[in-house]
């Protein structure tokens, strides 16, 4: 499909109202030819003739078709604002909808300004050419052809000389055409490049601050505000070349009217009745040669606009739900990875990953930084495909599984703590938004948030600005987990969750989650580079370099004295085995 006809898709559905602008533009240019024609016979009829009788009936038709005009023109005006205002409407809805379905490997390489720009410059170009630039061209058109109609029975030589303007006209607007598209593409290119910079320096204003680098950014602001300038006036000078060239033929309509229009006046060949009818047409002709270049500058923003939006809708996601995934209500939770790798950009992120779990059993999964750790609960999770071998949940593969019914059987509370910009309790509740305020609060105490929350003027209700603005580290790690908990998943991933908490909330986080296990039968993933997150999980991984190097249970790690071993002196010291569990047992607080 080309973007023209993905336009018309939508488009497609307002034909009825599209059908009556158009009628209704049809007949405001109709009734625009009464007048001037109404005009001479009142010079010709009456002033000159002295037919006083025909003043009141023809004075009555002037202001009938004015009135009768400006009842249409509201009319075909809203029309078309309804037609434009619902095209963009059902576009910006579908265009949303799709980057939903868009893979991670999408959002990577996509800047989140370029997508903003999409759905807002972009989208408002296609609507300022359904609401004003199909009407105006057409109407216009119409204008032309028709006032030229009633100048060739007026006189056809004065007409031949008024169409020689014609040709020049058309050569000089397809000139312009071919050249202010590409200027148009450069313009919006410039134009999502700094709608990029001001969001990402937006969003990370407390880090320019932090580093004192105001004037650096400023720098960099102005070198993008500088291209967008340039492009703008780039576009400019193109229909700045053009626009005179219009003007002239334009003004070359009056001066053969004047000129050739009188001497037939004074040759007796035309009444002067005549003459005043073809200089009320004028208007007509005149009109559409000057706007001539801003159309098709409007014209070209649009298609370049359609085709940005569609080159972004366009993009198919790698990851996508089969065509008969099997949709099962509740999973058990058994995980399998079968010889998995996985390879991004020519480069092995994970190779030969291999373990079984069953359901209810935590696994923590522990290395270096990038050894692929995330990397595999992002396989799990399908947020990526695997290059090679199966990730299997209950036996299936996850390729074969709806991703709806996958992902909401999964609560994961993820490394880079993301949270909107509402409620503390509406960000909680994001996986279950129907549940009690009771649920909440339960998901809260169990990730040791309930007391924070509390002490906070509004509580709950508690707005916690954009991604969690106003909250410590480990405050906002334990509403991610509070989110994921309450979820009840099946499998849930803890992917560094503890990292920002102290040693004693931690404890209690842990022993809420066994409570959990108990009752549910809950698969736990814990990715973590504490020992004591992972110590008393049922299976212990060991990542290095993309590869399972070490796995087994915390005895069992120990005993081997490899990498786990080492992380755990590095982190404890010599400190005897038995001593650390001691001073590991610590009551847990009513939170």
């Amino acid at each position: 499909m080309t973007p023209m006809k993905w336009f018309f898709s939508f488009l497609k559905k307002y034909r009825g109202l599209m059908i009556l602008g158009i009628a209704l533009t049809t007949v405001i240019s109709a009734l625009s030819i009464v007048n001037p024609y109404i005009s001479g016979i009142i010079v010709d009829d009456v002033v000159q003739a002295g037919n006083y009788s025909l003043l009141p009936v023809l004075v009555g038709c002037l202001l009938g078709v004015t009135f009768l005009n400006g009842i249409l023109r509201f009319l075909y005006q809203v029309v078309f604002e309804t037609a434009s205002q619902g095209t963009l409407y059902d576009m910006r809805d579908k265009v949303y909808r799709k980057l939903l379905q868009e893979d991670f490997a999408f959002y990577n390489k996509k800047r989140t300004g370029d997508l903003m720009s999409r759905q807002t410059g972009d989208m408002d170009a296609i609507r300022h050419f359904v609401a004003y630039v199909i009407y105006v061209v057409y109407q216009n058109v119409l204008l032309f052809f028709f006032a030229l109609l009633m100048v060739f029975t007026v006189s056809t030589r004065l007409a031949l000389c008024m169409l020689l303007v014609l040709p020049f006209t058309a050569i000089a607007t397809w000139k312009q055409s071919k050249e202010v598209k590409p200027a148009f593409q450069r313009n919006r290119d410039c134009f999502s490049s700094l709608n990029a910079f001001v969001q990402e320096n937006v969003s990370g204003n407390r880090v320019v601050r932090a580093f004192a680098k105001e004037d650096y950014e400023i720098e960099k602001f102005q070198k993008e505000n500088d291209k967008f300038r340039d492009s703008q006036i780039n576009a400019s000078k193109i229909w700045m070349k053009y626009v005179p060239v219009f003007e002239i033929l334009s003004y070359a309509l009056t001066i053969i009217l004047m000129v050739y229009g009188g001497f037939m006046v004074i040759q007796g060949e035309i009444t002067l009745g005549d003459l005043v009818k073809v200089n009320g047409y004028l208007w007509m002709l005149n009109t559409p040669l000057r706007m001539a270049g801003w159309w098709i500058n409007d014209i070209q923003n649009f298609v370049t606009s359609v085709e940005k939006i569609y080159a972004t809708y366009s993009e198919e996601p790698n990851v996508k739900t089969p065509e008969r995934g099997g949709i099962h209500k509740k999973i058990r939770g058994d995980v399998e990875f079968k010889n998995v790798s996985y390879r991004a950009d020519d480069e092995d992120i994970v190779m030969d990953i291999h373990f079984r779990v069953r359901a209810g059993q935590t696994v923590g999964i522990i290395g270096s930084t990038g050894a692929g750790k995330s990397t595999l609960m992002n396989l799990l999770c399908r947020f990526y495909d695997a290059t090679s071998g199966e990730v299997l949940v209950d036996g299936k593969n996850v390729r074969q599984m709806d991703l709806y019914n996958l992902r909401d059987n999964i609560g994961m509370a993820m490394q880079d703590v993301f949270l909107f910009s509402d409620t503390i309790e509406g960000n909680i509740a994001y996986g279950r938004p129907n549940c009690s305020f009771e649920e909440v609060k339960k998901a809260a105490i169990m990730a040791d948030a309930n007391h924070f929350i509390s002490a906070l003027p509004e509580g709950y209700d508690t707005i916690v600005g954009e991604r969690g603005v106003g909250l410590s580290g480990g405050q906002k790690q334990r509403i991610s987990l509070a989110r994921a908990l309450l979820k009840n998943p099946s499998i849930l991933i803890l992917d560094d969750t503890t990292s920002a908490v102290d040693m004693e909330t931690e404890s209690y986080i842990q022993k809420q989650l066994k409570t959990i296990q108990q009752t549910s039968d809950c698969t736990v993933f814990v990715i973590a580079y504490r020992i004591s997150s992972i110590k008393d999980a049922d299976l212990i991984l060991v990542m290095d370099h993309g590869r399972i190097i070490e796995r087994g249970t915390h005895d069992s790690l120990l005993a081997q004295g490899g990498y786990y071993a080492k992380a755990f002196h590095n982190q404890y010291g010599e400190i005897p085995y038995d001593l650390l569990e001691e001073e590991k047992k610590i009551d847990g607080k009513v939170r």
